[in-house]
């Protein structure tokens, strides 16, 4: 009742091939793999011109900027240590 068991897998793609045609078929996958094959050299593509981008930015970036040396402030400034705990009180008898 749930779900296809395999005969009914098989009837439908015999049902497909006679539809479609064996020629037919195979020209649609065909075209549905040169098309995943287009989509995944596409993606590696902007990655390759994101990372040389990156690369360039972080190359002329580094030369074209000066170096800055003033001090910081917060930096100089020791951070106080917190507090000791409160000693344990003795509110509840043993």
């Amino acid at each position: 009742m749930g779900g296809f068991s395999l005969i009914h897998w098989i009837i439908l793609g015999i049902l497909v091939l006679l539809l479609f045609g064996g020629n037919r078929f195979s020209a649609m996958m065909g075209d549905v793999a040169k098309g995943l094959k287009s989509f995944k050299q596409g993606l590696a593509d902007d990655d390759e011109e994101q990372r040389r981008k990156a690369e360039d930015a972080r190359r002329l970036g580094s030369a074209d900027r000066p170096i800055d040396v003033t001090p910081n402030p917060r930096a100089a400034d020791p951070v106080a240590p917190p507090p000791p705990p409160p000693p344990p009180s003795d509110q509840y008898p043993r």
